[in-house]
C-alpha cells in the first residue's frame, strides 16, 4: 500500500502544479491581449449610488456600468487612468484597480476604440495623464476644477469627438418620475436636480459607435 499512497501524493503535486502553470498562462494571455488606449467599464451594482446611476442611464440590455477609466501600457508595466470618489483623477495600477472592484463584487468589461480611429489614443493618454490630481465631481455637474469617471474619459478624447455630452436625465423609466434617490441626493446638497443639462454617463460611453466591446476580463 505505502507505494500506492506514494503515487497518489505525488499525482495531486504533479495535478495542482499543472493547475497553477495553467491559470498563470491565462492570466498572462489576458494581459497580453490588453491595448493601449483600452476602456476598462466596470459593472454596476444594483443598490447605492451605482444602482441610482444604473437606473437613469442604462441603454442596452447587455450594458449596465457605472464607472469607466482609460488603460495606459508603459513597457511592462499597466495603469489605469481614472476619475474616483476615492482619490479623485489618478492612475492606479490595473492590478490594484482590477482587485478593488473584484472586492466589490464587480466586474470589469473591456472595450475597444475601432481601428480607424486608434490614432486619437496617444492624446487622449496625454490629456488623461494632464487632469491627473484633480478632484472628484460629487455633484455630477461638468465642472472645469473637478471630474467624475466618464466626465474624466470623454474629455479625454473630446478633440477627436469619440463621445459627446448629451442632456442628462434624472427620470427613473419606470415612473416617470425624478428618481428619489437623485431627488433626496441634490436636495441635500442644496442643488435643483441638473435634468436636461450637458453630461455623460459610462452607459452613454459604453453606446458610442466608435468602440466595440471585446470581452469580460
Amino acid at each position: 500500500m505505502k507505494p500506492i499512497l506514494k503515487n497518489n501524493f505525488f499525482l495531486k503535486i504533479f495535478s495542482t502544479a499543472c493547475i497553477l502553470i495553467l491559470f498563470s498562462g491565462c492570466k498572462n494571455s489576458i494581459i497580453s491581449d490588453l491595448k493601449n488606449g483600452d476602456l476598462l467599464f466596470v459593472t454596476a451594482k444594483e443598490t447605492g449610488l451605482s444602482g441610482a446611476i444604473n437606473n437613469v442611464t442604462k441603454k442596452q440590455k447587455n450594458a449596465s456600468f457605472d464607472h469607466i477609466g482609460i488603460l495606459e501600457k508603459q513597457g511592462k508595466s499597466l495603469f489605469v487612468l481614472h476619475a474616483a470618489p476615492k482619490g479623485g483623477s489618478q492612475k492606479q495600477s490595473l492590478k490594484e484597480f482590477l482587485k478593488d472592484h473584484a472586492n466589490d463584487g464587480q466586474k470589469v468589461v473591456l472595450y475597444r476604440i475601432k481601428p480607424e480611429f486608434q490614432n486619437t489614443i496617444p492624446k487622449a493618454i496625454k490629456k488623461a495623464n494632464a487632469m491627473i490630481g484633480k478632484p472628484y465631481n460629487f455633484n455630477y455637474i461638468l465642472d472645469e476644477n473637478s471630474y467624475y469617471c466618464s466626465d474624466f474619459i470623454e474629455r479625454s478624447f473630446r478633440d477627436d469627438r469619440i463621445f459627446k455630452l448629451e442632456p442628462m436625465t434624472f427620470i427613473d423609466p419606470k415612473t416617470g418620475k425624478t428618481n428619489t434617490f437623485w431627488e433626496e441626493f441634490y436636495q441635500k446638497k442644496n442643488l435643483k436636480v441638473p435634468e436636461g443639462e450637458l453630461g455623460c454617463n459610462p452607459n452613454g460611453l459604453a453606446a458610442s459607435e466608435k468602440i466595440e466591446r471585446v470581452k469580460e476580463l
